[in-house]
């Protein structure tokens, strides 16, 4: 749970926002695929609130509900979740999936700058 005092910084996109948070972005883009049922996106969460902070500058965060956007899910062949992609000039070019590590996260957005 966050503090008050903390700040979010991943976006929610949905299925009329995607377009613009990610595929129209000049920077990296790492969209998470995600539920709130999923325990391992859950554990995951926190990880891409760091990333976020550290690589704000070169570096978005979206998250996407698979169940309230199934249309992007589908779009994107989400198969498991979480599902981990990185976006570069509107084209998705990596991803991994599963509840990785800080270092996995960190080398899957370092190796795409």
């Amino acid at each position: 749970m966050l503090n008050g005092w903390q700040k979010i910084m991943t976006i929610s996109v949905n299925n009329e926002t995607f377009e613009n948070e990610v595929l129209e972005q000049t920077k990296l883009v790492l969209v998470d695929f995600w539920a709130e049922w999923c325990g391992p996106c859950k554990q995951i969460a926190p990880t891409l609130e760091e990333l976020a902070e550290k690589y704000s500058e070169n570096l978005s965060i979206c998250k996407v509900d698979v169940d309230a956007n199934r249309e992007l899910a589908l779009q994107y062949n989400v198969r498991s979740i979480p599902s981990l992609m990185i976006f570069k000039n509107g084209e998705m070019v990596d991803s991994l999936i599963g509840a990785v590590s800080l270092q996995e996260l960190e080398d899957l957005v370092t190796r795409n700058f």
